[in-house]
């Protein structure tokens, strides 16, 4: 990998042409004096990762492998096994697997957790169809069948003593009894694991590192799932009075519980419910509108918090690596057309299919804001996804991407249900090396590369992330580091690129990281990027001496940076003088004067419209007669 240094001197007139070469470069601009904002250490989150069969423990050297990774949130529920959950039996019915009941340990998993990695987050969830597995004497017999082997016909309904049809499929000749492996459990029943795990007198689990609680699984489709029960689909009000019960319980026995739903299973169940929208005081919803309109409405009527997380799993059907490493765009990019949209032409009640971008969790926050308000405090989590690609890059870009999307907008957790080769990798990389805090990074080329910046407590060391989506191609990136004043040492550089078929992680000091750094750095860092790649550069601040405390020049400053419209133009003088303001494109062309005046001495600030200007990257000149500074700004509608 190659990396060099590039100082601009900004001299009188040359002062404008220099910043302007090599404009093939992707332009990288980070001020690490905004505003920081912290990343949910719960977004390094997996699946599944744990046993919860006393008699089968993870082995230490297991053990050291989940901490050198540094997963931070393990969601053990088992999916759509938890649905039918009894803690008290530890018995679970699998629908996926004949309805049969198999042994399931919550407890022996949880506390292996919190005795091993006594840091981490675990999560699990509450029951809400009214069933739970109580034997497993009424199995069907897969072993003598088929040797317990896969077939299309493992989700017939055969526990209970059903008759196999042999001819596969998911129906089966005649459907079992399930009250001969189910017993009521109602929601008492449910909430009762709370006392169960952290009272004093009998777990003593602690609450704090298993806060998180879903409701349920994938609900909108347990006629699917778990149709040896619900053969009909219930209404999505009845849905809601049944997580209206449990969460009020809930809430009661735990008050710093984070409730996290309504977990719907896809892209099409986040708008539809029995394959419809949703009727309600003579207008029609979607499933994810719907769901918070009554949240918003039962928590205005009790006084009872109901939601904390909101929480969907995402399977897109994707296979082409150009489409699968934009992923990440679907929840917050307003721009993005998605090419997997379906459910999204509900939006509005009818079925309109030029409604295809998603931006799923933007679209939840203005429902929020609308039915709860401003200050509605939820937060978003994708608990379940996976991809259809088995190329490690495609996989590690794709998941790279999204865990820098989930850091800059503050996505409260994030486990992965498939797990491929190349993401531990990245779940290495990132949790092992990313900072507490997130800053803004401008791309001139964000399809392609992406800047994610992670910032320290102390604000003196930056670990950025960046990502070469392209498929082919490498790209050069320059790298604007603002208010950050780079001390004179090496700058370290990791970075993931042409993985193996195999998987290549096997511990934090075994693994693909390939090494590389730059001595001596200021003001711009040059660095070519693989295709397919993600990367990590690690920049410490020098410390600050009088002489850099002090005022220069104008002292220029621009904000926000960048913009959409309006942009803020600060700076000082001294005394009374003339000042000019003026734009230049990013080929150094003046394009107009925005102002020339007299100002007297101290602070000034002035607004100016750019909004009649094409999105790019554009110079800010100040003017005076003895002195000039150039600043650069990026317009993005």
């Amino acid at each position: 990998m190659y990396i060099k240094k590039q100082i601009f001197i900004i001299i009188c007139v040359i002062t404008f042409f220099l910043p302007f070469q090599g404009l093939t470069q992707v332009e990288i601009t980070i001020d690490a004096g905004q505003e920081k904002r912290i990343i949910s250490p719960y977004i390094y989150g997996k699946n599944n990762s744990l046993s919860d069969a006393s008699g089968s423990p993870l082995s230490q050297a297991e053990w050291q492998k989940l901490r050198d990774l540094g997963i931070t949130m393990f969601r053990e529920n088992g999916g759509n096994n938890s649905t039918k959950y009894n803690w008290k039996r530890k018995l679970s019915s699998h629908p996926d697997w004949y309805n049969n009941v198999y042994n399931h340990n919550w407890d022996f998993a949880a506390q292996s957790l919190q005795q091993n990695i006594p840091s981490a987050q675990g999560m699990w969830s509450f029951q809400l169809i009214g069933k739970a597995a109580k034997t497993s004497s009424a199995n069907f017999g897969d072993w003598n069948y088929n040797r317990s082997q896969w077939w299309s016909g493992v989700n017939q309904n055969l526990a209970g003593g059903g008759v196999v049809n042999t001819a596969g499929g998911s129906v089966a000749l005649q459907d079992g009894d399930p009250d001969l492996y189910l017993e009521n459990w109602p929601s008492d029943s449910t909430v009762a694991i709370i006392d169960h795990w952290f009272d004093s007198e009998q777990l003593g689990l602690d609450s704090a590192k298993i806060r998180y609680w879903g409701m349920d699984n994938e609900p909108e489709i347990w006629n699917g799932t778990h149709d040896d029960i619900t053969k009909e689909q219930p209404s999505a009000e009845e849905f809601m009075q049944l997580y209206f019960e449990v969460a009020k319980k809930a809430r009661a026995k735990f008050p710093g519980i984070k409730i996290c739903g309504p977990v719907p299973a896809n892209e099409w169940q986040w708008y539809n419910w029995n394959n419809d929208v949703i009727s309600y005081n003579n207008k029609k919803y979607t499933w994810l509108e719907y769901f918070i309109l009554r949240i918003a409405e039962e928590q205005k009527v009790t006084g009872i918090r109901l939601l904390d997380v909101l929480d969907i799993h995402f399977y897109p059907g994707e296979t082409n690596a150009e489409d699968i490493v934009q992923l990440h765009r679907v929840y917050f990019d307003k721009n993005y057309v998605y090419p997997g949209a379906n459910g999204v032409h509900r939006i509005g009640g009818g079925w309109n299919t030029s409604i295809n971008k998603e931006y799923i969790f933007e679209r939840c926050n203005e429902w929020l804001t609308k039915y709860i308000g401003e200050n509605h405090g939820v937060t978003f989590g994708v608990s379940e996804t996976g991809i259809n690609s088995n190329n490690p890059n495609v996989t590690a870009n794709w998941y790279a991407s999204t865990l820098g999307e989930f850091a800059k907008q503050g996505v409260d957790f994030f486990t992965p249900w498939s797990w491929e080769t190349g993401m531990y990798e990245v779940l290495h990389l990132f949790s092992r090396y990313g900072k507490e805090y997130f800053i803004d990074g401008v791309s001139s080329e964000e399809q392609y590369v992406s800047a994610y910046p992670t910032l320290n407590e102390n604000a003196d060391s930056i670990t950025l992330f960046l990502v070469n989506r392209h498929l082919t191609q490498k790209k050069t990136v320059r790298i604007d580091l603002q208010n950050f004043s780079i001390k004179n040492n090496p700058i370290q550089m990791y970075s993931l690129s042409n993985l193996p078929a195999g998987e290549t992680f096997v511990s934090h000091n075994q693994n693909a990281l390939k090494t590389g750094q730059i001595h001596d750095s200021k003001d711009f860092v040059e660095v070519e990027l693989e295709p397919l790649s993600v990367n990590a550069l690690f920049f410490e601040a020098a410390p600050l001496n009088n002489s850099e405390i002090k005022k220069t020049g104008f002292d220029l400053k621009i904000y926000p940076n960048p913009t959409s419209n309006k942009t803020n133009i600060e700076f000082y003088l001294e005394k009374k003088e003339t000042v000019t303001i003026s734009l230049f494109n990013s080929n150094g062309q003046k394009i107009k004067d925005l102002t020339k005046a007299n100002f007297y001495g101290g602070k000034q600030n002035l607004t100016f419209n750019l909004s009649a200007l094409s999105n790019g990257i554009y110079w800010i000149q100040i003017q005076s007669i003895k002195q000039t500074q150039t600043n650069k700004i990026i317009l993005h509608h």
